[in-house]
């Protein structure tokens, strides 16, 4: 029996083995880049569950737009990997090319995958997984964001400082424009994108109407990505290379605190309690920032993680609990309008994407060999530290 064909049989097993997890704690899927793999975090213990293996390099997730299901894209293993986030079991596997930033587009109706080592954005029906175009760039595309009434992805282009426009009623790129070097996470926010400046110590914003670009404001070296808090009222941004968090305000953009934060903080969810989960890339640890008290608790996972996601296990409230929040009128995917809902539930007139057919379905793909760090069977103890961090106040 080859090694392909039992990495092929037992991977769906090992996926589905069940997660003993506490009733009602919060449950949190860490990507590990350089270890193939994705740690399953208890949210309320601080530890680690189990790690689930991937083919090769896993880095960024997202949630359907009806929060049934986490998209995890394993770039260097060309696949994407459906899961329940309530569980973590698995429901597809879809062979696609070079996943690395992904988004559902706010109608529900695309699914837009940026493809950093093979130069190209490729955009697929979000039902059946059917790809419906596909845009060679020219150097790194990188993160994603969409304009809230689904008409146009924009997608960040790290090797060239440029920022693109892909009109999707065309499937077809409207414009580009020079934004600043290495230009990485982007959002929409109040009718403006928001750009990370990985070159330098910026975040940009730029209008697509006019095309202006303008400083929106400076944090430290490694400027990467933004994200809205739930309530609507900050934008929290990270620098990798000076190892902070920034939180700005969302109507001003003027910057309120900074946080040191060691270890390259990456990619940001929130849980229900408004605490920060950050990937710290250097460290192989997650932080978990409480930005009332300023306490940074670390907890260890695998090496270079990467996307994170938080999902809550407590009654009545859902995955996409942060869909009903007013800050998701801004972000990657963001809508027309705050929804109004009872705390957890999903208004009437969100956007739901067609049932996924069965076209991406749990048969076997091409052969494709597992890593040696992927067929690891133990796992490193997890630590925990906590340490109030350094609070800078700006006024």
């Amino acid at each position: 029996m080859s090694l392909s064909f039992m990495w092929r049989a037992f991977y769906p097993m090992l996926l589905c083995l069940a997660l003993a997890v506490p009733a009602n704690a919060d449950m949190v899927f860490v990507l590990n880049s350089g270890d193939a793999s994705i740690s399953v975090l208890d949210a309320r213990e601080r530890s680690e569950l189990r790690r689930m293996p991937a083919l090769r390099e896993v880095h960024h997730a997202v949630l359907t737009p009806d929060g049934s299901t986490l998209v995890v894209g394993d770039s260097g293993g060309n696949e994407l990997i459906f899961l329940d986030p309530s569980t973590g079991e698995l429901r597809n596997r879809v062979r696609v090319s070079n996943p690395y930033h992904l988004e559902y587009s706010p109608d529900g109706k695309y699914l837009v995958v940026a493809s950093l080592r093979r130069d190209q954005v490729d955009i697929y029906d979000a039902g059946t997984m059917a790809l419906l175009g596909r845009l060679q760039q020219p150097d790194k595309p990188s993160h994603i964001a969409f304009s809230p009434d689904s008409r146009f992805v924009y997608v960040t282009l790290q090797g060239t400082g440029e920022v693109v426009a892909i009109d999707l009623s065309t499937r077809a790129a409207a414009w580009t424009v020079a934004v600043g070097p290495e230009p990485a996470g982007i959002i929409w926010h109040r009718g403006r994108l928001i750009i990370g400046l990985m070159g330098s110590t910026d975040f940009v914003q730029l209008d697509p109407t006019t095309k202006a670009v303008s400083r929106a404001f400076s944090v430290g070296r490694g400027a990467h990505v933004v994200v809205p808090s739930p309530d609507g009222r900050s934008l929290y941004a990270t620098a990798r290379v000076e190892s902070g968090l920034w939180e700005v305000d969302a109507e001003t953009l003027e910057v309120k605190r900074r946080f040191d934060v060691p270890g390259g903080p990456d990619c940001i969810s929130f849980d229900p309690d408004g605490r920060l989960w950050m990937t710290l890339r250097w460290l192989g640890r997650v932080g978990v920032l409480d930005p009332r008290t300023g306490t940074l608790e670390q907890i260890r996972v695998g090496r270079s993680p990467h996307g994170i996601f938080v999902m809550p296990r407590r009654d009545g409230m859902r995955a996409d609990f942060a869909a009903i929040m007013p800050g998701a009128v801004s972000g990657s995917r963001p809508l027309p309008r705050p929804l109004q809902a009872r705390q957890g539930e999903i208004p009437a007139d969100r956007p739901v994407p067609p049932v996924m057919s069965a076209a991406p379905s749990l048969a076997p793909g091409p052969s494709v060999q597992p890593t040696r760090n992927s067929r690891r069977a133990g796992l490193d103890m997890p630590i925990l530290t906590v340490t109030p961090v350094r609070v800078e106040t700006f006024r």
